[in-house]
């Protein structure tokens, strides 16, 4: 078994061209969910080469990310309150590249 984590991660970009590259980036790492927040499946390597890329982006006088670590992936119920459409955790699929 592949040992992930399921983290949200949202962030607050202060600048529309740096939000862009953030977003861009994160699609490479798990589902958007709403604006400035993503769901990931990530292993430990996944998870520093994803801060390693946010790092870059970021101004840190300007904008911050967080990463909520919600537990192994295969082992979680996350609790989440949606209001308006559900919030369903990400499954591990077959990734073909």
């Amino acid at each position: 078994m592949i040992d992930e984590h399921l983290y949200l991660v949202a962030y607050d970009i202060a600048n529309p061209k740096r939000w862009r590259r953030v977003f861009k980036a994160m699609n490479g790492y798990g589902e958007w969910l709403q604006l400035s927040l993503f769901q990931c499946r990530l292993t430990a390597t996944r998870r520093r080469r994803l801060e390693g890329e946010l790092v870059k982006l970021l101004d840190p006088s300007a904008d911050r990310a967080l990463i909520a670590d919600l537990g192994p992936a295969w082992n979680v119920t996350p609790r989440v309150t949606s209001l308006g459409a559900p919030f369903t955790p990400i499954d591990r699929e077959p990734v073909i590249g």
